[in-house]
């Protein structure tokens, strides 16, 4: 069995989940990485190749430091997530770490106008972001209470408490935030936090092409944007912190979590929470009807 610490980032071909894998890797973790197809898939994005495999996600872990291993699961599937965590449990025999961050993201998400001028398809988030970390949550649960602490992590954003890409996007990460507190409850003592990190803007190939197709303003708002792999540096230091626990059930904002852990960017820069300008994490109600 492995001795080092476990993780499965979902949705790690590229973008905010690779740097979440990638700083993982760093860490000297080993990283179960999912993703649809294992090379090259000819996703783009206003006609634009967007770079990277699952495949070179694995491999650059590996040459981080950690141990990648690339798995093929869509997460539309749920027999392919419950063959995922077979996987885990055959090589590793517990897991540390899930980082839900699969989601399906569709190339006019952020084009404006209402929902209904835009292809339905759209709530396809709801499947492949919402009920699909609902299920890997459910078939790592039994992996996770095996590790001394373990972790679920939901990667969220601010557009859960304000609007932000219209109506499915919302309800996708108000959705994730609540699975994190209810989770919680159910982890309870058992020595699994469930939590929910809202991100602020990523420095993804995805963005850098969208800053360019919508002008000045999007271009500045990513001025003081975040790395992926500074919110995987996050998610590892909340991991390994003596009171992970107390973190648990909560939404937390990622830029304001990385101070108290004394993470910044490249040269020192600290990305800025966004808590004034797009609203602040809901705190939910203690009751528990069981």
């Amino acid at each position: 069995m492995n001795s080092q610490q476990v993780a499965v980032v979902t949705g790690a071909s590229r973008g905010v989940g690779r740097g979440i894998a990638l700083a993982l890797g760093a860490a000297g973790m080993t990283v179960f990485v999912t993703g649809r197809a294992p090379e090259h898939g000819g996703s783009n994005l206003y006609g634009q190749a967007l770079q990277g495999s699952l495949e070179d996600t694995a491999a650059a872990i590996t040459a981080a430091g950690g141990r990648g291993i690339a798995v093929v699961c869509d997460h539309a599937d749920d027999g392919q997530v419950q063959a995922l965590f077979a996987r885990v449990e055959q090589e590793c025999g517990h897991l540390d770490l899930l980082v839900n961050n699969a989601a399906f993201i569709h190339d006019q998400l952020i084009e404006p106008g209402p929902f209904w001028a835009k292809p339905p398809d759209l709530v396809r988030i709801i499947d492949v972001g919402l009920r699909s970390a609902y299920i890997a949550s459910y078939y790592a649960a039994p992996l996770l209470l095996r590790s001394a602490q373990g972790l679920v992590c939901f990667t969220s954003s601010f557009g859960a408490g304000c609007y932000m890409h219209g109506p499915a996007y919302g309800a996708q990460k108000a959705g994730i935030d609540k699975l994190a507190a209810d989770m919680a409850v159910d982890f309870e003592g058992q020595g699994v936090a469930a939590l929910s990190l809202w991100l602020g803007p990523q420095l993804t190939e995805r963005t850098r092409i969208a800053g360019e197709q919508h002008g000045e303003q999007y271009r500045a708002f990513l001025a003081d944007a975040e790395t992926p792999q500074f919110n995987g540096r996050v998610i590892h230091a909340l991991l390994n912190d003596p009171q992970l626990m107390t973190f648990s059930g909560r939404t937390l904002i990622t830029a304001e979590i990385a101070r108290g852990y004394g993470i910044s960017e490249a040269e020192g820069r600290q990305p800025p929470s966004h808590r004034a300008m797009l609203g602040e994490p809901r705190r939910q109600h203690p009751a528990r009807v069981i």
